[in-house]
């Protein structure tokens, strides 16, 4: 995979960039589309940025053709974006026609430029009426989900390959119902883990109904974020603070889509919340436990934990059931939403996932960073520092290939600046820069170093 001083990546590896409905599209009332639990908490003061929403944002979903086209000009092959369920479903049962023919178009344009569309079906905007019925809280969310996501793929099933179900159900389960600072914005660390349930639940519901209508060809798959724990002592009491903190963070959902059900650490770990073992029902891990195609790697930084002296103490990280360690500052290098930088642990994760998926592909289908980014007088975004964690995160990857992890694809987050859900418009991570007055996108140092490296499917230069 080396030729001279380049880094090649394997043949045939997927190379794209990433979006989500409600961060681009705007349009928020159009062609019948209904009111989401986005729309809902933006307008709560004190929840979102200066109560920044996701309208007009882009204004994708009136410019998806130039977009479309400059994604053409960037030479990327695949495009993944989420289809909105309050588009497609306004009161998350009924297909609105007018919704769903806006992703049609949307997918013939990108084909139309030799584009490779991979859906997902939900990026955090439950329809705002399933959520007065208790939204993620309610076992018959499943059962809705499933009948969305055969709506949507029966529209462009036959033309579409890639698919995912959920996007990162960590953030809209622990944020959106554990500590509040995600829609629906509720705070309770019981009700987050039935949250939690009930999205995987869906997730193995949607499976199978996509499955029975799946044309040969199609692939399916499931998108998790993942945080690797790090500790900076190699102690028992420090390996168990890391212990606690994976288990939440991210055994939770990766081990049930595997077939292990949830692991036995973190069942003993939140016990004390008594909320897992009465939502979890005959055969519910079975019906999780539906066979995917690929995971989907979504990394931006690890968490540096440590442990407390008394094991029962609360932790103060705000992750349901998590006790007996905290949460470390992060160190620099920072993003501007004070991220760290720490490509090795990109390369870690990807190698510990290798091994733990049983042999499961892996696509990395968001990695970015925000950072603070001006139009320079001459029109040119000389960001340098997105540059820069590119080519060290890109490095990442390519190690872990070398390594032998079977990574098939990289996804950069995100093709376009956007809607930053509760930071509103203040975090920039696109490789294309949009002025929000004038909708006038802007191709960064970073989208022309990406696109460079999709030319070559190499990285340039030596190892640094």
């Amino acid at each position: 995979m080396t030729r001279g001083d380049e880094r090649r990546f394997p043949e045939g590896f997927l190379w794209g960039a990433a979006t989500a409905a409600y961060q681009i599209e705007g349009a928020t009332t159009a062609d019948g589309r209904g009111a989401s639990i986005w729309d809902t908490f933006c307008a709560e003061p004190g929840k979102v940025h200066e109560r920044h929403n996701g309208d007009p944002a882009c204004d994708h979903y009136s410019r998806y053709e130039q977009d479309v086209e400059l994604i053409g000009r960037l030479g990327l092959p695949v495009y993944r974006f989420s289809t909105a369920w309050p588009r497609v479903m306004p009161d998350g049962r009924t297909v609105e026609r007018r919704g769903l023919d806006f992703y049609d178009r949307l997918v013939d344009t990108l084909l139309g430029r030799g584009i490779d569309p991979m859906v997902t079906l939900y990026h955090w905007d439950l329809p705002q009426a399933l959520e007065d019925e208790g939204g993620w809280l309610e076992r018959d969310i499943a059962a809705r989900f499933a009948d969305y996501a055969s709506a949507v793929h029966e529209a462009l099933g036959d033309r579409v390959d890639h698919w995912t179900t959920l996007n990162e159900p960590f953030c809209s389960a622990f944020l959106g119902y554990g500590n509040g600072v995600h829609a629906p914005g509720i705070s309770d660390h019981r009700l987050a883990l039935v949250a939690a349930h009930h999205h995987l639940l869906a997730h193995g519901t949607a499976m199978r109904a996509l499955r029975e209508r799946s044309r040969p060809g199609q692939q399916l798959s499931i998108v998790l974020n993942f945080s690797p724990a790090l500790a900076d002592v190699d102690d028992a009491a420090h390996r168990d603070a890391a212990r606690r903190f994976d288990a939440v963070h991210n055994r939770f959902f990766l081990d049930p889509v595997l077939g292990r059900g949830y692991p036995a650490d973190l069942l003993a770990d939140v016990a004390h919340l008594d909320a897992l073992e009465p939502a979890v029902r005959a055969g519910d891990l079975e019906t999780i436990a539906q066979p995917v195609d690929w995971i989907g790697v979504n990394y931006y930084a690890p968490t540096r934990t440590t442990p407390l002296d008394d094991p029962t103490a609360a932790s103060n990280c705000p992750l349901p059931g998590l006790r007996g360690m905290d949460v470390l500052p992060p160190r620099a290098p920072l993003t501007s939403i004070g991220w760290e930088q720490h490509p090795p642990s990109f390369t870690d994760l990807l190698v510990w996932l290798g091994e733990h998926c049983g042999g499961v592909p892996l696509i990395v289908a968001e990695n970015g960073a925000a950072f603070e980014d001006t139009v320079d007088p001459d029109g040119a975004v000389r960001d340098a520092d997105r540059v820069r964690y590119f080519a060290e995160h890109l490095g990442a990857v390519h190690e872990a290939i070398r390594r032998g992890v079977d990574v098939r694809g990289y996804l950069a987050w995100s093709l376009l600046d956007n809607f930053e859900w509760s930071f509103g418009y203040t975090q920039r991570f696109g490789i294309v820069h949009v002025d929000f007055a004038t909708q006038r996108r802007t191709v960064k140092d970073s989208g022309h170093f990406f696109a460079d490296v999709v030319a070559r499917n190499a990285l340039p230069g030596d190892r640094g």
